[in-house]
């Protein structure tokens, strides 16, 4: 899939960030040879099911300048690295517990010159930091990550949606969302769904969808 699929969906980005974009094909590419980053049927979709996919979360939100996020098991920088590009005065925290993909991260973080992002090799639940949201593809059952990142989500709000964790899931949710419901947080969590088909019209997004959850209930959202 070109890497025209995200001037397509983002014509706004300029020339800075259209060339961090056009590099990440060559370095996934080099290093895929080496690590397993991503699946290797998914290396000619880097940007449409990686890229397009982890960007569908600026079109949910744009980031208020210094908003801080944490990225929780990043893998090979997603979503993480992509949102980078496209909020240079957002500060990404990319957290993994597996290193070797990690030294990938920082290796493609280096060479595109991307000074708002930190890494850190470890597990979501030990660190220590709080931000203003989360971001995940959802790498365990919601209410697993949920439960990481108790505690660490700041309570004032910098931006339009309240902050919380935004997830990339596909597939029937209803199983995973009904077991947030009762699981002891406090406050209870709200829910906001998005279908990702919503704002990309390739088939691969047809059953994907966008979670918002916050804890924070605000009457001009949704």
């Amino acid at each position: 899939m070109s890497k025209m699929i995200i001037k397509k969906y983002f014509p706004e980005i300029n020339e800075r960030q259209s060339k961090q974009f056009d590099m990440l094909e060559g370095l996934y590419s080099e290093w895929n040879n080496r690590i397993n980053v991503i699946s290797r049927k998914d290396t000619e979709w880097l940007y449409e099911r990686h890229v397009l996919h982890s960007l569908v979360i600026a079109k949910i939100i744009t980031f208020a300048d210094n908003t801080k996020v944490i990225d929780v098991g990043t893998g090979g920088g997603f979503p993480g690295i992509p949102l980078a590009i496209m909020f240079p005065n957002t500060t990404f925290h990319l957290v993994d517990s597996i290193g070797k993909k990690l030294k990938v991260v920082n290796d493609i973080v280096q060479s595109l010159q991307l000074n708002n992002v930190v890494t850190q090799h470890t597990r979501a639940e030990m660190v220590t930091g709080k931000y203003d949201f989360a971001v995940s593809r959802a790498v365990a059952p919601l209410s697993t990550i949920v439960s990481w990142l108790d505690g660490k989500i700041l309570k004032e709000n910098r931006n339009i949606l309240p902050n919380g964790m935004i997830f990339l899931k596909g597939g029937d949710l209803t199983v995973e969302l009904s077991s947030l419901v009762g699981a002891g947080f406090t406050p209870p969590l709200h829910t906001t769904l998005f279908n990702i088909s919503d704002f990309f019209n390739e088939p691969f997004f047809e059953e994907k969808k966008v979670i918002l959850l916050y804890k924070l209930a605000v009457s001009r959202f949704p």
